[in-house]
C-alpha cells in the first residue's frame, strides 16, 4: 500500500521594477544542495492557501503576499511506496527585503532575474514552473 503525500512549491517573486525578481533558496545539505523555490508538505486537513502562507513565513519570514498565483501544473511522482503530488504557486511579495529570516534548513538565498534564475534551477519541473510564472507575469 502506498502513502499519498501532498507538497507545495512556492516561487516567491517581487515585481517592483521593470522585470520581476525571483527568490531562490539553497538547501543546507552541503555540496549536493540545489537552488530552488520554497517547498514543504501540506498538513492533513490543511488548505493549500494556508500551507503556502505557512511555508513562506516559516522558511523566509515574509508575511502576507500581495497576491498568490496558481500555476495550474501539479506534478505526480512515485518513490518507493510513496506517491507525491506537488502543487506549484507563485507568491508576490510587496518589496524584496535585503535580509530574510531563513529557516535552518536553508543555507542561503538570492533574488534573481528570470535570465539568471532559470538556468540555476536544476529540476525540470522547477524550470517549467518558473517559465510559466514568468510568462503569466509578462502577459499581465
Amino acid at each position: 500500500m502506498s502513502e499519498l503525500i501532498h507538497r507545495i512549491k512556492v516561487f516567491v517573486f517581487e515585481a517592483a521594477g521593470p522585470e520581476p525578481r525571483y527568490l531562490l533558496l539553497r538547501s543546507a545539505q552541503g555540496i549536493e544542495s540545489l537552488w530552488g523555490p520554497v517547498h514543504g508538505t501540506i498538513g492533513f486537513g490543511e488548505k493549500l492557501e494556508h500551507a503556502i502562507h505557512r511555508e513562506v513565513l516559516d522558511d523566509t519570514g515574509l508575511l502576507q503576499p500581495a497576491g498568490v498565483i496558481d500555476l495550474g501544473m501539479p506534478t505526480h511522482w512515485s518513490f518507493g511506496d510513496e506517491d507525491v503530488i506537488e502543487w506549484t504557486y507563485g507568491f508576490q511579495t510587496i518589496a524584496a527585503p535585503p535580509q530574510l529570516r531563513l529557516d535552518p534548513r536553508w543555507a542561503e538565498f538570492r533574488w534573481a532575474s528570470f535570465g539568471a534564475a532559470y538556468p540555476t534551477l536544476e529540476l525540470d519541473a522547477d524550470r517549467a514552473a518558473i517559465m510559466r510564472l514568468h510568462t503569466i507575469l509578462r502577459a499581465a
